[in-house]
């Protein structure tokens, strides 16, 4: 089985504390008729590059009952700036649209097959898998973003068009693992689309 989810899968549950003091699971958002799902974190420079971006194309779909979910499973460890305390603190500063979860056992990351910062996962109705990858071609530099591929997956999807371009490579800092140098990656973790 590849390391993240292929296009059909069914999203994997989840047990995450959020933010704003609440627990969430995959259940918590069932009367969303599309999930995105996408790791994220704190520090990393795509990541901050591209969030307002994000957060545009979550106000912009939600009238259509899109739900984003921001989860950050990289290690404190590693970069200190992604630590729970920090998260709550980004969430107060710029009040994303979205629960921002923490995945401190890396567990669910590895249950979606995780590899970059960000790295979106489109859902529909039944939770099947239908969008994996970048959101934008250009996430550390909003400036010369040309394509944006999880827009455009949207507005197929939601429009009731299949979707065009199902995966990308996600574009990205790595997800910072435990116990591993920050640049390590499984060994199993590779790029979604070959060139």
């Amino acid at each position: 089985m590849p390391f993240t989810l292929p296009i059909g899968s069914h999203a994997p549950d989840f047990c995450l504390a959020g933010t704003d003091g609440k627990v969430y699971t995959l259940k918590s958002f069932a009367d969303a008729p599309v999930l995105v799902i996408f790791f994220t974190c704190n520090h990393c420079p795509y990541v901050i590059g591209s969030d307002e971006v994000t957060r545009k194309t979550a106000l912009h779909f939600k009238k259509q009952g899109v739900q984003f979910v921001a989860i950050c499973s990289n290690s404190a460890e590693t970069y200190a700036e992604d630590s729970f305390d920090n998260m709550v603190a980004r969430m107060k500063k710029y009040e994303f649209p979205w629960p921002y979860l923490y995945d401190e056992s890396q567990d669910i990351a590895r249950a979606y097959g995780a590899l970059r910062t960000p790295h979106f996962y489109l859902f529909d109705k039944k939770r099947k898998l239908i969008y994996c990858g970048r959101a934008v071609d250009s996430p550390g530099d909003a400036k010369k973003i040309t394509i944006n591929d999880l827009d455009n997956a949207l507005q197929e999807h939601c429009s009731g068009k299949p979707i065009t371009v199902p995966l990308t490579n996600p574009i990205g800092c790595n997800i910072k693992w435990k116990g591993k140098d920050a640049h390590w990656m499984p060994g199993d973790a590779c790029d979604l689309i070959r060139k």
